[in-house]
């Protein structure tokens, strides 16, 4: 059986770093209030970096690191919600930035979960044989579309990308998924809205492009919803919680995540954390945080893990893989 399995990680943060205090010089908060609240201590902000930018840097250190041609990549998926334009798709950006030629590209946005759904399409495309290799990227500028007047969503949302080559092979890999959505919840979490600008249409339109979030909502849905979709995956592939090595959940907060292990009455230990210091990243979120316990030699060969994602649309993504 030919699986997806994960040949490297890495990320690419901006070099700006912005911290709760220096957030309390723009916005009415202080780092009390930020920390006590997210878990997040400081944040990496763009000074100029768009969301292809860190793609592509983190793109370009995979291949390098890996020693691929850059014409053996036969796909490129980028998650993200925040792409330089509507086309060419990031994803796009990145093939040509690296020559992979031979390589079709395409972006998903499931916010949050973004990283996910993107190894999940990728993963069906190897497993049909279509595809060998392929870079699957998760990657934001939501500093772009935040509104640095709102203290309840400017001190959570950071930029920052990271990535994983998969290529075919016959051990490992990933194991098992569960991918969900519920549009109906759609409004609990808004951002980039494109309104109808022409001769035609003269009302005036009140969204805007900023991030609007019921954080209430979010955390409801999060804590209620994730804890069975981790169950479910864990269920359907007859692994216990104590062959999992490590539980790598999206850093929107830490106490969802507390609950989230509370609920599963798994130890906290196994719930690996960056949110202290690199904010939430959405599409970001987990391959940066892979890439960094990746880092610190945390992973040995057939380890398991549990990724799980949740966040706008919305959507919510688990799956287990073995490294």
């Amino acid at each position: 059986m030919i699986r997806a399995k994960i040949a490297g990680i890495e990320k690419a943060l901006p070099p700006l770093v912005v911290t709760n205090d220096r957030l309390a010089s723009i916005v009415e908060t202080s780092d009390e209030w930020i920390s006590s609240r997210t878990g997040i201590k400081q944040r990496h902000i763009s000074s100029g970096q768009n969301t292809s930018d860190l793609c592509i840097e983190t793109a370009d250190k995979l291949i390098k690191k890996a020693g691929w041609d850059p014409l053996s990549v036969d796909l490129i998926i980028v998650g993200t919600l925040t792409p330089d334009y509507a086309t060419p798709n990031v994803a796009c950006m990145v093939q040509a930035a690296l020559g992979c030629a031979n390589a079709f590209c395409f972006d998903i946005s499931a916010a949050c979960s973004g990283f996910v759904y993107s190894l999940s399409a990728a993963e069906k495309f190897i497993r049909a044989g279509n595809v060998k290799r392929a870079i699957v990227l998760g990657g934001e500028t939501l500093s772009k579309i935040t509104d640095w007047n709102d203290r309840s969503t400017c001190v959570l949302f950071a930029d920052g990308a990271g990535g994983v080559l998969l290529e075919a092979s016959e051990s490992g890999g990933i194991i098992c998924e569960d991918l969900h959505a519920d549009g109906s919840k759609g409004a609990s979490l808004l951002a980039g809205y494109h309104k109808i600008d022409n001769p035609f249409f003269k009302e005036e339109e009140k969204r805007g492009k900023y991030i609007e979030m019921n954080g209430r909502d979010i955390f409801s849905f999060a804590t209620r919803i994730v804890p069975g979709s981790i169950k479910k995956v864990l269920d359907d592939a007859g692994v216990g919680s104590d062959e999992i090595k490590y539980f790598v959940l999206h850093q929107a907060n830490t106490r969802i995540n507390d609950i989230i292990a509370k609920k599963l009455k798994i130890s906290p230990e196994k719930f690996f954390s960056n949110i202290h210091s690199t904010g939430n990243t959405s599409g970001g979120s987990i391959p940066i945080l892979l890439a960094e316990m990746d880092e610190k030699g945390l992973f040995s060969k057939g380890d398991k893990l549990i990724l799980a994602g949740f966040g706008g649309g919305l959507t919510w993504a688990t799956m287990l893989i073995e490294l």
